[in-house]
């Protein structure tokens, strides 16, 4: 969420550094939208005021026996008390449009952000490793790994496209490697492992970024049902009223409308389906979103706090499984352990200082760096351009490593600064 007392000393600058991203000019609009709250919530706080100095000057009034007086009083209070609610559903429209504009604004770039509009514009910094040359033309991950226990097919029988079921040394190997990292990242780099929920509530990931504008790419916990399998549990929730009760009244006639060895009238039928979908729809304001990274459990395991004391940043770890609907995806890395629905993934997040934030960011960067190395997987780290960051990012690097089946580098780590972007949203 972005700063407007920021945006209004400098909006210039503002649309400047979103432009990097090609996004059009909005200050000037957000800037009016606000002012028009302001001027609501300013006209709202006189009337109040008005309204408390009457209501004391009532009391006055009476105790002078000046009849007339409070009465004309009385009239100025219900005049005022008639014209708020009006003023007051205003001020709410044009503070929940205003929020809704804000909320789906991306991060501004730092400044050093490359230019560009996609991955092309990416800059490579460094490489680490030579790729290993074979006499074979080497397998992908997706021919070599089901003889060893990468089963896609098994996975699919069960979940669909896009799962990995590991069996034997595959799921040891699994297992290892998250272990090392995680031992390597809190004996060795400072970080506190954690073990997160991996089901949050709407506000987590609203926190995060993911929502609202990236929704489709979630997953999300749900209890759904058709009109007729409602009509279905409506006539359980009526037998079992009659088997309990024997009868059911109109609570305003309190006329017997059903009754056991009675036909039951359709009106009622749709009644009681028609309560129990009120409570299925209620009920969904409760749902639960499985995390597509542990990022949002870690970073929200600070929100709503203020930390008085951060001189030493708060650096926390996670393994946990993540889910991704991946519905931008379509048609691509349709083969393999790439673009999965679940996986899991040690998470690095780290909460400072705005002073602090480009050691640490560079210190989160060295810890990524550093597993690679250990496990002697050749690398390379690319600046990503503005147009090619994260909704949250200010400033990213990916590191890549080398797949020799594929002929190229790909994305396994990708370390973002995000300023105070989230946290205004917490």
């Amino acid at each position: 969420m972005h700063d407007l007392r920021l945006i209004r000393e400098n909006p210039a600058a503002f649309d400047a550094a979103l432009a990097k991203r090609g996004v059009e000019p909005l200050a000037d609009r957000l800037l009016a939208q606000d002012e028009a709250r302001r001027a609501l919530t300013t006209r709202l706080q006189e009337m109040q005021s008005r309204r408390n100095d009457a209501s004391k000057a009532i009391g006055q009034a009476m105790a002078q026996g000046d009849k007339d007086k409070a009465d004309m009083l009385k009239a100025e209070v219900a005049q005022i008390k008639d014209g708020m609610p009006a003023l007051e559903a205003e001020q709410a429209a044009v503070s929940a449009a205003l929020d809704a504009e804000l909320a789906a604004i991306p991060n501004t770039p730092a400044d050093e952000v490359p230019p560009g509009e996609d991955e092309a514009g990416n800059v490579e910094l460094d490489r680490w490793g030579t790729p290993r040359q074979f006499d074979f033309t080497p397998i992908e991950h997706a021919d070599l790994g089901p003889p060893l226990g990468m089963e896609f097919d098994t996975a699919a029988a069960m979940s669909g496209a896009r799962f990995t079921f590991l069996r034997g040394g595959m799921a040891r190997l699994h297992r290892a490697l998250a272990q090392f990292m995680l031992d390597f990242h809190t004996a060795q780099r400072g970080y506190v492992e954690c073990n997160p929920p991996v089901l949050v509530k709407d506000e987590a990931l609203f926190g995060t970024g993911q929502l609202p504008k990236f929704a489709e790419d979630q997953f999300k916990t749900a209890v759904r049902y058709t009109k007729e399998e409602i009509a279905v549990l409506g006539q359980r929730v009526l037998d079992e009223f009659l088997k309990r009760d024997g009868a059911i009244k109109d609570t305003k006639s309190g006329e017997t409308v059903a009754a056991k060895g009675m036909p039951v009238p359709a009106s009622v039928k749709q009644s009681f389906a028609d309560a129990l979908e009120e409570t299925i729809n209620q009920e969904a304001s409760s749902r639960r979103w499985l995390i597509p990274t542990a990022e949002v459990s870690l970073t929200n395991s600070v929100r709503e706090q203020i930390i008085d004391d951060l001189s030493q940043p708060l650096r926390l770890t996670a393994l946990t499984p993540c889910f991704r609907s991946e519905a931008g995806a379509a048609g691509r890395d349709t083969r393999g352990f790439i673009r999965q629905h679940q996986f899991e993934k040690v998470e690095l997040v780290c909460v400072c200082r705005p002073e602090d934030a480009a050691a640490e960011h560079a210190h989160m960067v060295a810890s990524a760096k550093a597993i690679l190395e250990a496990l002697e997987l050749p690398y390379r780290t690319m600046f990503l351009c503005a147009g090619d960051m994260g909704f949250t990012a200010k400033k990213t690097f990916d590191l890549e490593v080398w797949l020799p089946g594929q002929g190229a580098y790909r994305e396994i780590s990708s370390i973002s600064w995000c300023g105070d972007f989230q946290a205004r949203r917490m």
